[in-house]
Order: structure tokens, then sequence, then C-alpha cells
């Protein structure tokens, strides 16, 4: 039996169809997890950062993960001392450390990045941890970095002043020497 050379063509249209919708669909599939990784070593690096800049001050890991822009912001080895040196100066973190933020991805599934941020507790005040990091190239890398000293713990704050004293009670009316209503004056019966 002889196909009729239309119906086996539109046989192989439809085999290569097929093909192209397996292969979308895993290519899609393959960008979806890359991303989710990508995502969750950001989480990772964040968190790796804080622990070797603010609870381990190892000033390897921080100068050996800047970015070329925050390079040029602690140019001098100084500039780099000095900054770890303020975070070595509050003393060691009170309490667990809870980094919060989000890993953002510049064009759907590539160029990641992320903004994180977290409040240190120390023993007589707290600070402000901000970092932002990407993934240009091989590479985990802190693009800024901040460390903001607060002046003192927030406590419960001052005791509330005391309420105003209540007005005295308003004093009785003096007597009048007009007769009450309704009733008549004498001698006009």
């Amino acid at each position: 039996m002889k196909l009729n050379p239309q119906l086996r063509s539109s046989g192989q249209v439809v085999a290569i169809l097929v093909i192209v919708l397996v292969l979308l669909g895993v290519g899609y599939w393959w960008l979806n997890s890359t991303k989710q990784e990508m995502a969750k070593g950001g989480k990772e690096f964040a968190n790796e950062a804080l622990q070797k800049i603010v609870v381990q001050h190892d000033i390897n890991f921080f100068g050996s993960h800047l970015s070329p822009q925050a390079r040029m912001n602690f140019a001098a080895v100084s500039a780099q001392q000095e900054f770890m040196n303020e975070i070595v100066q509050m003393g060691a973190p009170v309490g667990a450390i809870d980094l919060q933020g989000q890993m953002e991805f510049t064009s759907q599934f590539f160029e990641p990045h992320g903004a994180f941020h977290a409040r240190i507790n120390y023993p007589a005040r707290y600070a402000d941890f901000d970092l932002s990091i990407s993934h240009p190239v091989g590479r985990w890398q802190i693009d800024t970095i901040a460390f903001v000293k607060q002046s003192e713990q927030l406590g419960p704050g001052p005791a509330a002043p005391p309420p105003p004293a209540a007005p005295p009670p308003p004093a009785a009316a003096p007597p009048s020497s007009a007769p009450p209503a309704g009733s008549a004056p004498p001698g006009a019966n």
C-alpha cells in the first residue's frame, strides 16, 4: 500500500512540531531550575557574607568578594580595615541575626542581584547591616555594603507624663433672691 505524499508530509510536520515543543518545554524547565538555584545561591552567599564579615570579622573574605565598583569605594586597604574596625568595636552580636531580602533577575532568568538587610543587636545598642550582591560572571560579589551603628538600644522609652489634674468641680451658683421658677411671689394671690 502506498501512502499519499501529502499525508506523509503532514505526518513529518507534526513530528517536527512535537519535537520542537518538547525542546521548548525542556529549555523552559532548565531555565526555571537554574533561576531557582541562582536565587538560593544568592541567599546563601548573603548569609555567608553576613557571618564572615559581621560575626567572624574576616577581612580577607570582605576584600576578595568586592565588585570592581565596591573595590574602588574601598580602594585603600586602610579603608577596608577601617570599615572592619567599626564592626569589631561593636563586639559580639547578641542573639540570632535575621537577614531579610530577596533576589531579583534583570532579564527574567539572567543577571541575578539581591538586596538584604539585617538589624544586629549588641549588648548596649544595635546596628543596621545592608548588603547588595550580584553574580555577573562566575561568582557572587558584594556591590554595596553598609554598617550603620545606632546611638543606643531602643528601650521601653520614658514613662508617660501623668494626666493633667481634673479641674475643680463647678462652684454652686450663689443663692438668688428670685423665687424658684413656677412659684408665685408672696402676696400675689
